[in-house]
């Protein structure tokens, strides 16, 4: 077998995990419309990837302010959960675990997507800068846009924001799935609450560090509540360098992003949350992060620690050899090799990922991509004839 440690078997929360290899959360902007529902096409995809030891869903909107990219499926209706509970069932036919990943965008949104074409909603009236919304032109087709100028949150709205995370917890669980992952990284909600770039308040929810922290607290908390600290996840993108005008926007830098982000964890710590996910910058050539802040996380963090960020198998089982990691997620690779740990075991080679489908459309670029068997027996025949 290749690369034997990624496939030891590891515990997380309640679940005895088959490997440690991970299905991270992709999206992939194909939910049925109206309404922002997964659908029969999206059971299929997650099924084919059950084999990752543990996944987590494509970012799932927790009310309808919280869509920042047409086609993103929501997780606060009932048409949402009962669609959400096609892909559980799927995904548990095949010994799978899964997790929905509670996602709200905050201010990277636009009017159109927003109910009655009000401002997005963020801690403070600050544009976000370096990244687009994507909203809808016509049926099936859309654009890239810049975000709308947000407006600011009550106190008694944040509260009410809150809630309304730990309701799209208890529908994650009626939806089937195994825990839920707050997604408070990317420069989305909750990471604009704990960037000092993204938050000016004045009040308790700004200024300190420990202010700004005060809403992912809160979140975690009531979201623990429902599910249970060993049901419970959280991914951070910790940037240490800032991102070229020409890449993908991620994140947010923070001025100690060492400091912000082990106390974030901190956070996770206190509250016994089952893992912690680091995403990290993802553009060719980025910057590993640093040594002592890997150490650091370990130190600090006494639950299960997931790695993201074009991950080749090599590289991560190598974290996971030096006790840095314990579960290793591989994005594109997970997109266009829905047998992603048979290859890896194997030392067989991957599909590439064409990224002219990843977002949108239907089963082009989403369920077509050939396991290796079906690969190899292409090829022969290629070579027959």
């Amino acid at each position: 077998m290749h690369h034997p440690s990624l496939f030891t078997p590891v515990q997380l929360g309640r679940h005895t995990l088959r490997n440690r290899i991970v299905l991270p959360p992709l999206t992939r902007q194909r939910s049925a419309q109206p309404g922002d529902v997964a659908t029969e096409l999206a059971a299929l995809y997650y099924r084919q990837r059950a084999g990752a030891g543990f996944m987590i869903s494509e970012g799932t909107q927790i009310e309808p302010r919280g869509q920042g990219y047409a086609w993103t499926p929501g997780i606060y209706s009932d048409q949402q959960i009962d669609g959400w509970r096609h892909v559980t069932d799927a995904v548990h036919a095949e010994g799978g675990v899964i997790f929905a990943q509670l996602w709200h965008v905050g201010r990277v949104s636009h009017t159109a997507l927003q109910p009655g074409g009000a401002a997005p909603v963020a801690p403070s009236a600050i544009q976000a800068q370096k990244v687009k919304a994507f909203i809808q032109t016509g049926p099936g087709i859309g654009t890239l846009v810049d975000p709308s100028v947000p407006r600011e949150l009550t106190v008694a709205e944040i509260g009410e924001l809150v809630a309304l995370y730990a309701q799209a917890a208890e529908n994650a669980l009626s939806a089937g799935f195994d825990g839920v992952e707050i997604h408070a990284a990317n420069g989305y909600l909750v990471n604009q609450f704990i960037s000092a770039q993204a938050n000016n308040r004045r009040d308790e929810y700004g200024g300190s560090l420990q202010n700004r922290l005060r809403f992912l607290r809160e979140i975690v908390d009531a979201v623990g509540k429902v599910v249970g600290p060993e049901r419970l996840g959280v991914r951070f993108t910790p940037l240490f360098t800032s991102t070229d005008q020409d890449r993908v926007y991620i994140g947010l830098v923070e001025d100690d992003p060492h400091q912000t982000y082990i106390e974030a964890i901190r956070v996770l710590e206190a509250a016994g949350a089952a893992y912690v996910s680091i995403a990290e910058a993802d553009w060719e050539n980025a910057p590993d992060l640093p040594e002592d802040f890997r150490r650091e996380v370990r130190r600090t963090f006494s639950g299960r620690i997931i790695y993201a960020g074009r991950y080749t198998a090599e590289r991560g089982a190598r974290l996971i050899e030096a006790n840095l990691a314990d579960l290793i997620a591989f994005g594109r690779p997970y997109i266009a090799n829905p047998d992603l740990p048979e290859r890896i075991a194997n030392g067989w080679p991957l599909n590439a990922v064409n990224p002219a489908n990843v977002y949108g459309g239907a089963e082009a670029g989403l369920t077509d991509y050939p396991v290796y068997a079906e690969s190899a027996f292409n090829l022969s025949n290629e070579v027959l004839s």
